[in-house]
């Protein structure tokens, strides 16, 4: 077999948690390389979305800012090219704010950021299995164009979003039966959108949509939000519409709406200050394992049938939106829930709703726990566990490190919690990844493996805080 290389730090997946752990891995001076199966980098941001969470809650419900680091730093190039719009925090949206960027702009600024911090790339690869010396991982093999590869390194980053490598190399592994699955998702995108006829509509006739989320959040009686929504001038201080009660009803009744979800969209920027309306729930296909390609096929058939449905009502029903065009459907669909790698610490619900700090904390979240996509019109289940006094949760250093095998760390959508306390948010995904590259690129220096790192994690917490990250001085 052929040998691709050797390197101080392997990441696998080049999507948002990938990105980030080789930018903040190369930035402590390790030589990294990161594989991705496809020809871009972005995964969730700009491949499978962007999911309408995709920069929201980096502030508390206190109005803090709680995630920075390379989050901040890209939304800020990105603001100052023209290409993401400001913090949105509105007085009504409580702790669900909003940061958006334009998804195609921030994958051309991963490739930037790649060259500009010297990270390898391996493009069009796809890890299929690791190398071990006993319990520990000492690099993966790849399938490419080429042939098989082989990619060493000391240690290695699972950044798949589905843990594929950490289950290669017989870290344990936690997965939720396919009756209790979410759905998963296939997002899609459209321009020409009258914003004016729509927000007329809107600030008219606020009853027929939910805010039930926010005025749980903000504590408003349902008739101050009432009456603050028919003030809003400006669809960027909406972030996102859910709703649409009578017209949902009409399509359910002719069979013009799907029902598999509940009708609504969000926004995202383009340069030159468009704005356009992004769908991220409007198709959703339950009781789909991830982890069988025939499943995986038939979700990735299903959805589109859903979109085909949902984007008909919009522009026959939805005031604005009767010349609108689809500029963009994802090219596959976004896993919203797979398995979890059980790690040194597994981050509880409990955790999240006491907003429990930790002494080895490498970020914060403020997203709640127990918020699951269920198929259906109601979408989201309710009952959401929120961090306690509008604050933030950390998250711990030991939730990247997997027991059982060595010199292997996880980030992303895989890393050590219980189903309720699921980091699969974007946000969460660039913080666990930022970290779990700075871990990688510190043990490689300091001779030592990252379970050997949880005895003394100063010095990783002191190298995130020189990047940026928030840590502490919040709630």
């Amino acid at each position: 077999m052929e040998l691709f290389g050797e390197y101080d730090v392997v990441v696998v997946g080049g999507g948002t948690s990938g990105v980030a752990a080789a930018i903040a891995s190369a930035r402590v001076g390790a030589n990294t390389i990161l594989i991705e199966r496809l020809g871009c980098l972005g995964g969730q941001m700009n491949v499978s979305g962007p999911p309408g969470f995709a920069y929201a809650n980096m502030f508390n419900g206190k109005g803090h800012q709680i995630i920075a680091g390379i989050m901040e730093e890209t939304h800020s190039r990105l603001l100052k090219a023209g290409c993401a719009l400001p913090h949105i925090k509105p007085d009504f949206r409580g702790e669900y704010t909003f940061s958006y960027v334009d998804p195609d702009w921030w994958g051309l600024l991963m490739f930037e950021m790649m060259t500009e911090n010297d990270v390898n790339l391996l493009l069009h690869s796809l890890a299929v299995d690791v190398v071990k010396e006993g319990a520990a991982v000492r690099g993966v093999i790849v399938e490419n164009t080429s042939g098989r590869q082989l990619v060493l390194g000391n240690v290695v980053i699972d950044c798949t979003g589905e843990g594929d490598i950490c289950v290669r190399a017989g870290a344990p592994y936690e997965k939720i039966g396919k009756d209790q699955i979410q759905p998963h998702t296939l997002s899609f995108t459209a321009d020409g959108v009258d914003w004016d006829t729509f927000l007329k509509y809107m600030t008219e006739n606020p009853e027929e949509f939910d805010w039930q989320r926010l005025i749980n959040r903000t504590g408003w009686t349902r008739e101050w939000m009432l009456e603050r929504v028919r003030k809003i001038k400006d669809i960027t201080e909406l972030g996102e519409v859910m709703g649409f009660f009578s017209l949902r009803e009409k399509g359910l009744a002719t069979g013009e709406w799907h029902g598999f979800s509940g009708v609504g969209f969000f926004i995202t920027p383009r340069e030159g200050g468009v704005i356009q309306a992004h769908f991220q729930h409007s198709s959703q296909v339950g009781e789909v394992d991830p982890t069988d390609v025939r499943e995986l096929t038939y979700a990735e058939i299903e959805c589109r049938r859903q979109i085909v449905i949902a984007w008909k009502f919009f522009k026959k029903y939805v005031p604005g939106f009767a010349n609108a065009y689809i500029t963009r459907v994802c090219p596959e669909i976004r896993v919203r829930e797979s398995g979890r790698v059980v790690g040194d610490y597994i981050l509880t619900s409990e955790d999240v709703g006491q907003a429990r700090k930790f002494k080895d904390v490498i970020g914060k979240s403020s997203f709640p726990a127990a918020s699951h996509h269920v198929v259906g019109t109601s979408t989201l289940t309710r009952g959401a566990i929120y961090p306690r006094d509008k604050g933030s949760h950390d998250i711990p250093y030991r939730c990247l490190v997997p027991r059982g095998v060595e010199n292997l760390l996880v980030a992303g959508k895989a890393v050590s919690t219980d189903r309720d306390a699921y980091i699969r948010y974007l946000m969460q995904t660039m913080v666990t990844g930022q970290a779990a590259g700075v871990a990688a690129a510190l043990c490689v220096k300091k001779g030592v493996t990252p379970r050997q790192l949880e005895e003394d994690v100063s010095e990783l917490q002191d190298i995130l805080v020189k990047q940026g990250v928030i840590l502490y001085g919040t709630d």
